[in-house]
């Protein structure tokens, strides 16, 4: 009798078990997950590139693809397998007819069969990943009381390719650099809109770098996805700034808060210059820090009404920090043949090589602004400069050039500290283009 009921207890389990959700059933490998998904195209690699991308690299070359299997073809935005060269599925993503970057990988197959709930449903897969961000970002701490702007998403660091969202306050930048990103805003807005502290989404396209993957961006939906709003108050380190939302960027520059703050530990007694100082950053820092003098430059006078507004909403006395609209260059020759200097000197322009072609030329302005801005520091003071040049910090150039400016102005410099971006900004190590932001802190003598 017992046994009859064991065995009937079995059909039953069995029973239950046909009903599931095919998510719960278990999958040995991609290629059946993917039977479930009728009309899937493969993407097949070149004998000799499967390990590059088994390897973790996201960005799949078109040089990489041998061929493409399916009928009809796939076009931009659509699922895909990648597959090696037996047609063996190594993972799936999202393809792009027109991109260099064919497909941008979400999983490799042994992720997807370890969680297929999010497996070939780009959706779920971003909740699941925008999940896995905020957490990270709580366990950094962020945001806090004293610090509510920074990255929430950091595009390949973060395993969403093409996609960032910065946070400010209650409202998210979302800066789209993928067809991809575009053909799902729907679905990242909705994902985003579920974090609590989110009031507003502000949707702002890269439009240049879409228009290389093969957007036609006229079409683009306006970015003011919360027009009503130009501007946000947000706190850093402790101290107050205004974001403009149509500012560089996203609006304001978290990468750096990291180095904002190691100039405000730094800057007591000090009299210290900004060069190409935006909404202010460095410069308030050091005022925070307690520099007995002050001052910020830059070209844009939008950028100087913000950094303005930035002092005066922290309470600094104007006698003590200024900012001036001035030309880097020609405002650091004339303080050169005054023989003015400061105790510390920030340099963080604005990228000058946004492609590895001009690199070469990029080296030299960089050579040359850091020559000019080491001859206005006092000898024995410090010079903290900085490149947001993807090309530059990739190459590893950066610090020879920095000695040939040394070499150009005469003087010694010696290595303090060398950073990149703030920790909320991650870096996938198989895709080391994602590092942008070299920082070195030299003293100069």
């Amino acid at each position: 009798m017992l046994q009859i009921q064991f065995s009937a207890r079995i059909v039953k389990s069995f029973s239950s078990l046909s009903a599931l959700p095919s998510s719960t059933v278990a999958f040995s490998t991609l290629q059946e997950l993917a039977a479930n998904h009728k009309g899937l195209a493969k993407v097949i690699l070149k004998k000799g590139k499967t390990q590059l991308f088994k390897d973790g690299s996201p960005m799949v070359y078109s040089g990489a693809v041998d061929r493409i299997i399916g009928r009809p073809p796939p076009i931009t935005g659509d699922v895909v397998l990648v597959s090696d060269g037996s047609e063996k599925p190594i993972g799936w993503g999202l393809y792009n007819s027109t991109s260099m970057f064919c497909v941008r990988l979400m999983q490799l197959e042994d992720e997807a069969i370890r969680d297929a709930s999010c497996a070939l449903d780009v959706e779920k897969l971003l909740e699941r990943r925008l999940d896995d961000a905020l957490k990270l970002r709580r366990s950094l701490g962020l945001p806090s009381a004293d610090t509510n702007a920074y990255r929430l998403v950091n595009s390949e660091g973060d395993r969403l390719s093409g996609l960032i969202v910065d946070v400010f306050g209650d409202i998210a930048v979302v800066a789209s650099s993928a067809a991809w990103v575009e053909k799902y805003r729907p679905a990242v807005e909705s994902s985003i809109g579920r974090i609590n502290a989110i009031s507003h989404i502000n949707w702002r396209p890269s439009i240049d770098i879409l228009k290389e993957e093969g957007l036609n961006v006229s079409n683009l939906k306006n970015f003011k996805a919360c027009s009503h709003l130009e501007k946000v108050k947000v706190i850093e380190n402790g101290i107050f700034y205004t974001v403009s939302l149509e500012g560089q960027k996203t609006g304001f520059y978290a990468d750096q808060r990291e180095n904002r703050c190691l100039i405000h530990s730094i800057s007591k007694g000090l009299r210290v210059l900004d060069v190409c100082c935006y909404s202010g950053g460095f410069a308030l820092n050091a005022a925070a820090g307690g520099a007995d003098d002050v001052i910020g430059i830059d070209s844009s006078l939008p950028a100087l009404e913000l950094a303005k507004e930035n002092a005066q909403l922290n309470n600094f006395d104007p006698g003590r920090v200024s900012f001036l609209k001035e030309d880097a260059v020609e405002f650091m020759k004339k303080a050169v043949s005054q023989n003015e200097m400061w105790d510390l000197v920030i340099l963080d322009p604005p990228k000058l090589a946004p492609r590895r072609k001009v690199l070469q030329s990029a080296s030299g302005m960089y050579r040359s602004l850091n020559s000019l801005a080491m001859q206005i520091t006092k000898r024995g003071g410090l010079l903290m400069t900085c490149s947001c040049s993807g090309a530059m910090t990739q190459s590893g150039l950066f610090l020879r050039t920095l000695q040939g400016a040394a070499t150009m102005a005469g003087r010694k410099i010696t290595v303090l500290r060398h950073a990149g971006a703030a920790c909320d900004h991650p870096i996938d190590p198989s895709y080391p283009e994602g590092a942008y932001l070299t920082n070195y802190l030299l003293r100069v003598l």
